[in-house]
């Protein structure tokens, strides 16, 4: 049967303004580090309100970590130090390594009907990747395979291999998995999980079971087991998931299905000097790295 991982934590992401002037939900962030190492924090942006993101993320920097956006609706416009500009639409990921430093920029744009929902990833690196040359991983929607199993669950593959389907984002030092899983009503769904790696779901569509030990709230009808989620088991929409170690998850999905963005990987295991848009090791590369900022020496 495998060591299934039991649930550590259940985290409510939280109202939060940041950029100019952007309403966001955070999952987690600054005050879990190193709980979820090597992850940072996890935003997700959900409007129908042009006030509420319009003003973006003007131009920052950013080193030492990587920023992982992808978008559902509408379109995130970017641009930086380098030169470089596009857009990330609906199914899109951008993967930004920032390493020894950008400037850049990210202003969010609705859709025809003023939509906007995306999620922003935050992920560290090693000491021996921080100073890196920077790069992006610029993936479209038409990019990331889809694959179905036999029980009628979907996942998108953005990050990771899943029985020889390999996502298109590769090379990433963390050895991250992210997928965005979709399980029908009622369904389990089984996953393996590599031992001492960070395992999170964020959960944005519908409410699961994600602790396989509460059978109690299980009950059948003609012979077909079901689920009872209105009993405290269930997790919906907006809320993450820290999973304890093992090698595997069980997910149950309620009534409506479920829908989760699965995120893992390698801890890193440093420490984490850590102040607005630059992750570091210690306080003074921290001091440095603004240092460079101020004095126009930020971007390598």
């Amino acid at each position: 049967m495998g060591n299934i991982r039991k649930i550590r934590k259940i985290l409510k992401s939280m109202p939060t303004v940041e950029g100019a002037g952007v309403h966001l939900k955070r999952a987690f962030g600054f005050n879990h580090v190193p709980e979820l190492d090597p992850f940072l924090l996890l935003d997700d942006f959900h409007s129908n309100d042009p006030k509420k993101y319009i003003m973006g993320f003007p131009w920052h920097p950013h080193r030492g970590m990587e920023t992982i956006t992808y978008v559902l609706q509408g379109d995130v416009e970017h641009g930086d130090s380098m030169g470089n500009k596009g857009a990330t639409g609906p199914g899109d990921v951008q993967w930004m390594t920032a390493g020894s430093g950008i400037i850049h920029q990210e202003m969010p744009k609705g859709d025809a009907d003023k939509n906007l929902w995306g999620f922003q990833l935050w992920a560290n690196l090693p000491a021996s990747h921080k100073m890196m040359d920077p790069r992006y991983q610029e993936v479209k929607s038409s990019q990331i395979p889809e694959i179905s199993i036999e029980n009628g669950t979907r996942i998108k593959i953005i990050c990771g291999n899943i029985d020889g389907v390999q996502g298109p984002v590769k090379d990433i030092v963390t050895d991250p998995e992210y997928f965005d899983i979709t399980i029908p009503e009622n369904t389990v769904f089984e996953y393996p999980t590599k031992p001492g790696y960070t395992v999170l779901a964020y959960v944005i569509e519908g409410d699961g079971c994600f602790d396989p030990e509460n059978d109690q709230y299980s009950y059948e009808v003609d012979g077909a087991k079901y689920f009872d989620l209105e009993t405290g088991s269930s997790t919906g929409k907006e809320n993450l998931v820290m999973f304890d170690d093992g090698d595997k998850i069980v997910v149950r999905a309620g009534k409506d299905g479920v829908r989760f963005l699965l995120m893992t990987g390698k801890p890193i295991g440093e420490p984490v000097a850590w102040y607005g848009p630059i992750v570091m090791n210690t306080q003074e590369e921290l001091q440095q790295a603004f240092e460079d900022y101020r004095n126009g020496t930020f971007v390598k």
